[in-house]
């Protein structure tokens, strides 16, 4: 590519608007591989030869600050006897441009270290971050390996990125293992199934807990791999593990009123309010009724959940099993057996009860893994399960970490927390 490709012409012009020099040299650029007959993109387009250009560039000017002058203009009686020594080729991926050869330049005393393209780096830095993006997103190794194929021309075997989505377990091992903050205001826990292909295919749990922090942050405290199906007993290892890594306390635990949950939240945190999700009481509601009778008991059941306190909620309970007691015994037994961890969120102001009321704040984190997992059907091992889902969290902050503020939602809430929990709330120089 001649010098005049990237000279940048600033008085050229286009529809009376002064471009600036970058695009100046952009249109200079296009303009020339018009006239050479060279197509914008493709296996010899105009965007590989520019990023030939730019990383040959690049690394040229690296060696000529590594040996302290340009090209055959060593000052006479320096000390070093370091000079060029030609170049070697090599061929690096772009997520740009695909496969793109170039010549690096080489020294003598072989001390040279280019940074750009580092020795034995053969993808630049942006394909490693694509790859993983992929993979969280359910596709497989050799579906990754055939997007780029097909899309930039580029020959990632499935091994490779085997290699690459390998690098995460022991950053996800270390984001499993991290200290939390000694109290959350509230914690949001859920499970999911993903198939594993274990010999054969099976169902596993992957469970999640989601916790709000006293200055209102989203923190993704972990994900555990069980067997079987969703437990309790699982649940009190989990629960352990968070109270090992620094939880001390915590004021509302909502689930989705998994038997047995209750005692095993008491015996690691005493003070924790349990509160069942709503939403989920309400949809095993309709599982038990006709659909005929849906709009009236839709009205009826309103009455308990909006109720002013509990006394209110527990005579609406009451009318409701006088008119649909006989009908439908087993809608009545299921409010009767879930009403202690039903009525809590009733003793506190709407603020409060707003957001502990449902499992909703770890639903949409689980849309994302099951999106996910939709994707991909069944993973070949526990840990490839695992790399996704975690992945998918890591997705969600650009430092791994999972955070998100939810500020402006939880501002309310948080004022009210501290007013109610006052004794248990930490105080602002805290956090």
């Amino acid at each position: 590519m001649t010098a005049e490709i990237v000279s940048p012409r600033k008085n050229t012009r286009a529809k009376g608007r002064t471009l600036s020099p970058e695009q100046a040299a952009a249109a200079a650029m296009v303009a020339e591989a018009r006239q050479r007959g060279l197509e914008l993109t493709g296996p010899d387009g105009l965007l590989k030869l520019f990023t030939k250009n730019v990383l040959e560039t690049a690394l040229n000017e690296e060696m000529t600050e590594h040996l302290g002058h340009d090209k055959n203009q060593a000052e006479e009686g320096r000390e070093s006897t370091n000079v060029r020594n030609g170049a070697r080729p090599k061929t690096v991926i772009s997520d740009a441009a695909g496969e793109v050869s170039i010549d690096v330049p080489r020294d003598r005393e072989g001390t040279f270290e280019p940074q750009i393209v580092k020795k034995r780096q053969r993808r630049l830095g942006e394909v490693d971050e694509m790859v993983l993006s992929l993979y969280a997103k359910g596709l497989t190794t050799g579906e990754i390996s055939a997007h780029f194929a097909e899309i930039y021309g580029a020959s990632i075997s499935k091994e490779t990125v085997s290699r690459i989505t390998d690098k995460v377990v022991a950053e996800m091992t270390e984001w499993t293992s991290r200290p939390l903050d000694a109290m959350y205001a509230a914690v949001f826990i859920d499970a999911i199934v993903v198939k594993v292909r274990d010999g054969q295919v099976a169902n596993r749990p992957v469970y999640a807990a989601i916790g709000v922090t006293a200055d209102g942050r989203k923190d993704v405290l972990g994900l555990w791999a069980g067997v079987g199906g969703e437990g309790a007993k699982f649940w009190m290892s989990v629960l352990i593990d968070l109270k090992n890594r620094g939880v001390r306390d915590v004021l509302f635990l909502v689930c989705d009123g998994l038997k047995g949950l209750p005692g095993v939240v008491e015996s690691v945190w005493p003070l924790t309010i349990v509160q069942t999700c709503i939403i989920h009481l309400i949809r095993n509601t309709f599982r038990l009724t006709s659909r005929n009778d849906s709009d009236a008991i839709k009205r009826d059941i309103k009455l308990i959940y909006t109720a002013p306190n509990a006394d209110a909620a527990l005579a609406a309970l009451e009318e409701l099993e006088e008119k649909w007691g006989t009908k439908y015994r087993a809608m009545i037994q299921l409010w009767r057996n879930a009403w202690n961890e039903f009525i809590p969120f009733l003793d506190y102001d709407v603020e409060i009860r707003t957001v502990i009321c449902s499992t909703n704040a770890i639903e949409s984190l689980n849309a994302r893994y099951r999106r996910a997992i939709r994707a991909r059907g069944h993973f070949p091992t526990e840990q490839a399960a695992m790399k996704c889902l975690y992945l998918v969290t890591r997705s969600l902050d650009p430092t791994g970490t999972g955070r998100t503020r939810w500020t402006i939602r939880w501002k309310p809430v948080l004022n009210a927390f501290a007013i109610t929990f006052g004794d248990r709330w930490p105080a602002a120089e805290s956090y």
